[in-house]
């Protein structure tokens, strides 16, 4: 029996609107892969945390509730169809504003994740280090205090959700390997028996001067101390057997000269039992390949670093000079 010619007329509206309806549903589909995403709530990127073991459906939750995709079901679709889905990957992201779904998708598949650093100071004790780290909020876990002089401060790189100790064991890591490389080429004829007399040495240095230039010229003067039988008469040693590195917050006081620690560099010749803090690296280089130099005194000359002498005569009119600073400068009585 044939159709009357309505009847086709409305199968083809009806096609041609599932044709149209198809092809808009096709169109919205691109639109929401490629074109621009939401506006960032504030600011010009929205930062977004993605779990471990989240999955397709989990990351797009998250991407969706932080509001930098319209549609779940088409970065689930995509993620699919591109297979990326397979690799992404768990951390944080800094998600431009308005950016699109595709480019989500990539910056998830090769893990662009947000790198943040963390600065460890040289010269810390591993109490301060400790300290340090756990006042970094967006580190997990807590850590023990480690062998002083163990860890090498310098800036490492770490993300949101990583453990302290995990930043521990890199610094402690570092610190072994440069220091193997160090001592199987240090200048030979050095009074230091062993990379722990290194380090410790490194740490008197480290405390010593904050002027980078100095450090290898420190660093000879109390090699030929060492040599000489002198005693370093180091006062970081001093403050170190009186309060473990943390400032005194005044002067040295004779009592604690005269002290019989055994960190007192001025009551005992040698090294120190353990490092007084945690070395850097041009700490360590230069214990390890010292400037060569008759000279065995240092005090401050007022601009921050040091006046040399190989006498005491030059060292006292050193001194003198210094106290002099002092005084003009309040300082001193």
């Amino acid at each position: 029996m044939r159709r009357s010619s309505g009847a086709v007329r409305r199968s083809r509206i009806l096609l041609a609107g599932a044709a149209i309806a198809v092809v808009v549903t096709g169109l919205f589909g691109v639109l929401a892969a490629v074109g621009p995403g939401p506006p960032a709530r504030s600011g010009a990127f929205t930062e977004v945390q993605l779990p471990r073991g989240a999955g397709v459906t989990g990351v797009a939750a998250n991407l969706k509730a932080a509001g930098v995709i319209r549609s779940e079901m088409v970065f689930q679709v995509l993620a699919r169809l591109t297979g990326a889905g397979r690799s992404l990957k768990a951390g944080e992201y800094a998600i431009p504003s308005r950016a699109s779904a595709i480019s989500i998708l990539a910056d998830l598949e090769a893990g662009r994740t947000i790198v943040r650093k963390v600065t460890l100071p040289e010269g810390l004790t591993s109490a301060m280090v400790v300290r340090e780290l756990q006042a970094v909020p967006w580190l997990t876990g807590d850590v023990q205090v480690p062998e002083e002089g163990t860890l090498l401060p310098e800036t490492y790189r770490a993300e949101r959700g990583d453990s302290r100790q995990s930043v521990l064991d890199r610094m402690r890591t570092e610190q072994q390997s440069l220091l193997d490389r160090l001592w199987a080429s240090r200048v030979p004829g050095l009074p230091l028996a062993t990379p722990q007399e290194a380090v410790i040495l490194a740490s008197i240095v480290e405390k010593e001067t904050g002027v980078r230039d100095e450090r290898r010229r420190v660093a000879g003067v109390f090699i030929n101390r060492l040599r000489m039988g002198m005693r370093l008469q180091s006062d970081p040693t001093v403050i170190y057997a009186v309060s473990r590195g943390e400032p005194l917050g005044r002067g040295i006081r004779a009592s604690e000269l005269a002290s019989r620690s055994p960190w007192n560099t001025y009551a005992h010749a040698g090294l120190p039992p353990t490092p007084i803090a945690n070395p850097g690296r041009a700490s360590l280089e230069a214990v390890l390949n010292p400037l060569e130099t008759r000279e065995i005194f240092f005090v401050a000359d007022g601009t921050g670093g040091h006046a040399f002498a190989e006498t005491l005569e030059a060292h006292n009119a050193n001194v003198a000079r210094w106290r002099q600073i002092e005084r003009a400068q309040g300082g001193g009585g």
